[in-house]
């Protein structure tokens, strides 16, 4: 065990690359350069085909057709356009959105910057273990209620939503149903038709992918969703995002897909094991640890973790020995306590004091229990 660097625990803020993906995505930095909207010549037509099959990699994860696959420059890109394009598109029918309070600010920005257009955001409220309430959704829903949009997997706490559930109320209701499933996609299953999504937001570099590449599924059978394009300039995927495509990344994020198509259902059985050990370790060691998220449905490969009495001022810094977090990456250099874990009920004490674990494929057994030794030893310094 390399005891050089801290152990890497923060898989929801990023995972390194695949050597796989990588290897996969070399040849289109040098040797197949072309742009893939080029179609008057072999170049072009290698790039689009590399894009194809990248498209049918991504598709095949969550049950898609690949053709409802728009490239983007990652999650927040998606939302971006999930949110604003459907209210840019149909804001002459309704001008209501849905979301949750606990949210990504990638999909609470967006929502708030078209209040100042006139639109009229529903934020809805979660219980103790960060889920919304579908009655309370069923109530806030209008008849001018354009868009729901609530996350699959919290990426704080680890929650997930019930996705089939809000799905099919939003079709009984004749909404649009948007998810960010950045923390999802690849880690837990996920059906866009069987959950009735009609757009999902994901990103490469959460699934040992590249960094700035992912895209939005945008539902287009049997009826087709209609967006209004933040990026203007020739038209390219399907007129909702303009922009030369970055072929080598896209290639990378569809390998990637691949790649946890077929191990997921291996991996969750591993991460989960790892995950349990790291959470009873600690609490079986260490008084006063709080759970937070819901530990009957959460992510398989995460814990977030309270830690009454300690100062929040000194934890992070006393946990050097492994490479944690606080909050989302978004949010870290933020002075205020974390907004999901306000939401659940939890005081600023506790909030500060809350540590975020999340294990990916490079994590054993045997670095779990030296992380579980030092935090042990870490709390217990710091409480004294």
């Amino acid at each position: 065990m390399d005891l050089t660097r801290p152990i890497y625990m923060d898989h929801n803020a990023t995972t390194p690359m695949d050597p796989r993906v990588f290897e996969a995505m070399q040849p289109y930095f040098m040797r197949v350069f072309g742009n893939a909207a080029s179609r008057a010549h072999m170049y072009g037509w290698e790039a689009e085909g590399a894009v194809d099959v990248a498209r049918q990699q991504v598709a095949a994860i969550i049950n898609a057709r690949p053709d409802a696959i728009v490239w983007t420059s990652g999650a927040t890109e998606s939302n971006n356009l999930a949110v604003k394009g459907v209210a840019e598109a149909h804001g002459h029918r309704g001008r209501h959105i849905i979301t949750q309070v606990t949210e990504h600010k990638a999909v609470l920005d967006p929502c708030k910057k078209m209040e100042k257009y006139g639109f009229e955001i529903t934020r809805l409220g979660v219980d103790q273990f960060g889920r919304i309430d579908l009655d309370q959704l069923r109530r806030a829903i209008r008849g001018d209620t354009l868009l729901v949009s609530i996350m699959a997997a919290n990426n704080e706490i680890g929650t997930l939503q019930e996705i089939r559930a809000i799905g099919e109320i939003c079709k009984s209701r004749g909404v649009l149903f948007h998810t960010d499933a950045t923390q999802a996609v690849a880690k837990i299953p996920i059906d866009v038709e069987a959950d009735h999504i009609d757009m999902l937001s994901m990103s490469g570099h959460k699934m040992y992918g590249p960094k700035g590449c992912g895209c939005l599924f945008v539902r287009n059978k049997p009826a087709k969703v209609i967006l209004t394009a933040q990026m203007d300039g020739g038209g390219h995927e399907r007129g909702y995002r303009s922009g030369t495509l970055n072929v080598p990344s896209i290639v990378g994020v569809g390998k990637a897909c691949e790649i946890a198509q077929a191990e997921m259902a291996g991996e969750i059985a591993r991460v989960t094991i790892l995950r349990d050990r790291l959470q009873q370790g600690i609490m079986k060691r260490v008084d006063g640890v709080r759970v937070n998220g819901f530990e009957r449905s959460r992510l398989p490969h995460m814990t977030n973790l309270s830690f009454e009495g300690v100062d929040h001022d000194r934890l992070l810094g006393a946990v050097s020995f492994a490479a944690v977090s606080s909050g989302s990456a978004c949010t870290s250099a933020s002075l205020e306590p974390s907004y999901v874990l306000s939401a659940l009920g939890l005081n600023d004490e506790l909030a500060f004091s809350s540590i975020r674990f999340s294990l990916g494929k490079s994590n054993t057994v045997e670095q779990v229990d030296y992380v579980i030794d030092n935090m042990v030893e870490a709390i217990r310094s710091l409480r004294a």
